[in-house]
């Protein structure tokens, strides 16, 4: 099974708030998950980011593929630091 982390949205309309979740990639963006590891608020005053790094590094090194975004936001929250230097240690 091919495993995607990637956002999926929530909240009303014009005030998106997403979930970072674990997902098959063939199912729908808001559609059935496996795992919920953070979530992302746009809207908010400082943007809020907010990922369980343990749960995420464990997913990634299992071979869940994140999107480009969730990448992106992964390097905001200083994750996908943590997630390189694990592999290094390997």
């Amino acid at each position: 099974m091919a495993t995607r982390i990637r956002l999926r949205r929530m909240g009303s309309k014009k005030a998106p708030f997403y979930r970072v979740v674990v997902a098959d990639s063939r199912s729908p963006r808001d559609g059935r998950f496996i795992e919920e590891i953070g979530y992302y608020n746009p809207v908010s005053q400082p943007e809020a980011i907010q990922i369980d790094t343990e749960k995420a590094i464990k997913w990634v090194n299992n071979g869940a593929q994140p999107s480009e975004t969730v990448r992106a936001l992964f390097k905001k929250a200083g994750v996908w630091q943590k997630i390189a230097e694990t592999k290094a240690a390997k």
